[in-house]
């Protein structure tokens, strides 16, 4: 069976500052199948542009991003500040994960600045435990499920705490450092968003911020760079760490 790992986001650039340098590692090493997929098209995320024109635009960024390390992008098509728990798009999630046979899936911590970024967390959740189930798309199966509920992570919140500042630790790092070169040429793929973040986040460089970030994790883990995560370890989901297993967490 292929070796396929799926990063579930909320917008774009998210999968690139949150988690590509684990994406590339497992490409690079260990011969994954790279899926990125945003929850929306980025389609508020401008101030010059109208929803229709920016989410244009940052599809394409946000493929440029994956073509970058060959890997596939996908836009589930729900609209900025209405990603909602919902039927409709836990189908849409779903049918993703069973398209493209997802063995490790990633996404956001349940706990962050961006309620877009929480739902998707739940929607993800709840994705992977139905993925296997035959009888949750009775009769309406695009592609087979899954065999079984894929290992499931929560990559680090925004600046790592919650929608109070309250610290989230992760329970182990990848160590990012060979591939932050990679993981930055990702990131400026995502040229609309300079001006956005500058105006509404205060954010003056977003590659600069990931690094930062990046670093400071690293700095706990004993290393230059670094990426969190915790592991989703609930009745019936896979016990065994592997995506630590296969590139050697700390």
């Amino acid at each position: 069976m292929a070796s396929v790992v799926l990063a579930v986001l909320a917008h774009p650039d998210d999968a690139e500052f949150l988690c590509a340098g684990t994406l590339v590692r497992l490409q690079r090493e260990h011969g994954f199948d790279v899926h990125i997929a945003t929850m929306t098209p980025g389609d508020c995320g401008s101030a010059e542009y109208g929803p229709e024109e920016i989410a244009r635009i940052r599809r394409a960024e946000g493929a440029a991003a994956a073509r970058a390390i060959g890997a596939t992008y996908h836009c589930l098509e729900e609209r900025d500040l209405r990603v909602i728990y919902n039927e409709a798009v836990l189908e849409k999630v779903t049918r993703l994960i069973n398209r493209v046979g997802a063995n490790i899936v990633l996404t956001h911590s349940p706990d962050d600045y961006h309620l877009d970024h929480e739902q998707t967390s739940k929607i993800v959740r709840a994705a992977t435990f139905a993925a296997p189930i035959p009888n949750f798309l009775h009769g309406r199966h695009e592609h087979p499920p899954i065999d079984s509920i894929p290992h499931t992570y929560y990559c680090d919140p925004l600046e790592g705490k919650d929608f109070f500042g309250q610290k989230i630790v992760p329970t182990f790092r990848i160590d990012i450092s060979t591939v932050i070169d990679e993981k930055s040429r990702m990131l400026e793929c995502h040229e609309s968003q300079r001006n956005w973040l500058r105006k509404h986040h205060g954010v003056d460089s977003l590659v600069d911020s990931m690094k930062t970030w990046a670093a400071e994790q690293g700095r706990s883990a004993g290393v230059k760079y670094a990426e969190g995560y915790r592991q989703h370890l609930g009745h019936s989901y896979p016990q065994n760490n592997r995506l630590a297993q296969l590139l050697s967490a700390r």
